[in-house]
């Protein structure tokens, strides 16, 4: 795939004019998918699929498409008649007062390799190990590959096998214990051990659901619901245009306004599964610290971004969003956290988060799955969803009394159109305080 890639965008930049520049990306991936629904397999099906996006550039002018190519001799004949498509249409296009792409060639390629289960294996592990359990879930696993390559020579490559399982334990109505198993090698032992520890905890549902009035109540939230918190904060949480245009959800930090000191924000694009390099052919840095010790540091800056406002571009996507987002540590054992918790809320996913008040950074959400209530460091009673209703600057800065030492990697578990190179590094959180509404 590599090589067909990289001969398609040679043979393309040969039949470039003078004053033309050819930008090349690939999407590609060959995947197994497996739908679990009452521990059974409910759908199963692998997907190869490749799309080779070509954009023209003559002058401050530009055209893009998209194609569907098979990986043989025809995606010649295909690209070519893409490619005189664009040239027509580049002289109807107004300029790009914006645009920018890499003049500097820095070439580069990654090839992580795992140790991917066949398909089946895992369909006849889960189907056996989930028996006498409501097991739903949805199995993601394979090779993704991203490429760029450009007419001016040069040419990045990433390729990276990865595995998913998306999944819950459910006992009855609301009442569902979730949990997600990825990385790069599957191990059925692993596997068993999450599995045992969510039947556990799914143990802890039955008894009745305690109603908890709204107010505030010291609060723990675990890696997953933390997730969809700086998940949210990532849509215009850390990017330049955010930022310049003021709408960023973290707007007072610009102003003084600080997090707590523990709190260290990076897009470690390093040690993540995205591509280090994007479709403007700017290569990542390692790492871009994006919140350091509670206060406000760099931005993600886009190519568009930094024309705009007169930055430096760190190879952001388009959305300004991170794709490898990590939140430090802190020096709380996991075993302690329920002690440390002593009377509160252990809740374990949110969801339908949004910004009630987005320029004061105040976020709105529910809880959702396993949620508990806790006296004197044990789990009394499990409690129904409830909406909370707080600050960014409260719950990462006041409330927060301390971060997990242990983390865990999430991937994203997208697959709309392609599957998603996202991941996040996440603690769990202790608040002193979290605000409930109903």
């Amino acid at each position: 795939m590599k090589a067909h890639f990289f001969e398609l965008a040679d043979r393309l930049a040969r039949e470039l004019h003078a004053d033309e520049v050819l930008l090349c990306n690939l999407g590609a991936e060959r995947s197994d998918f497996v739908r679990f629904n009452q521990g059974r397999v409910r759908q199963a099906g692998s997907v190869e699929q490749r799309f080779l996006s070509v954009r023209l550039v003559r002058g401050r002018r530009h055209a893009a498409l998209t194609l569907a190519i098979a990986g043989n001799g025809d995606d010649l004949e295909l690209a070519r008649g893409g490619l005189t498509r664009l040239r027509a249409t580049l002289a109807d296009l107004p300029e790009d007062p914006w645009l920018l792409f890499s003049g500097e060639l820095e070439s580069t390629s990654s090839e992580r390799r795992g140790a991917l289960a066949p398909a089946e294996a895992v369909v006849e592990y889960v189907t056996r190990a989930a028996q006498g359990h409501d097991l739903v879930g949805f199995y993601a696993a394979g090779t993704v590959y991203r490429g760029f390559a450009n007419s001016l020579g040069q040419r990045n490559w990433h390729e990276s096998d990865s595995f998913n399982f998306d999944w819950s334990l459910h006992r009855q109505a609301d009442r569902a214990v979730k949990r997600s198993y990825a990385g790069f090698a599957w191990e059925p032992e692993r596997f068993a051990e999450r599995l045992a520890a969510a039947a556990a905890e799914l143990g802890l549902l039955a008894p009745p659901q305690r109603r908890i009035e709204p107010g505030e109540y010291r609060a723990y939230l675990a890696p997953r619901a933390l997730d969809e918190l700086m998940g949210l904060l990532g849509g215009g949480g850390f990017s330049a245009k955010a930022r310049a245009t003021k709408q960023s959800p973290l707007l007072r930090m610009e102003h003084g306004e600080a997090l707590a000191p523990g709190v260290t924000v990076l897009e470690n694009t390093a040690e993540g599964v995205s591509p280090a390099f994007q479709s403007d052919g700017f290569v990542k840095p390692a790492r871009v610290t994006l919140i350091e010790g509670g206060r406000l540091a760099d931005a993600l800056v886009s190519p568009r971004s930094a024309k705009e406002y007169g930055l430096v571009t760190n190879a952001a996507n388009a959305r300004e969003s991170p794709e490898s987002i990590e939140l430090a540590p802190g020096a709380l054992e996991p075993d302690e956290v329920l002690a440390a918790l002593d009377t509160g809320l252990c809740i374990s996913n949110l969801w339908y988060l949004n910004f009630s008040d987005r320029a004061a950074g105040r976020v709105t959400g529910m809880t959702r799955f396993a949620t508990f209530w806790v006296e004197g460091g044990r789990i009394a009673a499990p409690v129904g969803p409830m909406r909370f209703d707080d600050s960014i600057y409260r719950i990462l800065g006041e409330s927060l009394v301390g971060l997990t030492r242990e983390r865990q990697l999430l991937f994203d578990a997208s697959t709309y159109a392609e599957r998603s190179s996202a991941t996040a590094r996440l603690p769990g959180a202790l608040l002193r305080a979290l605000k409930f509404t109903l």
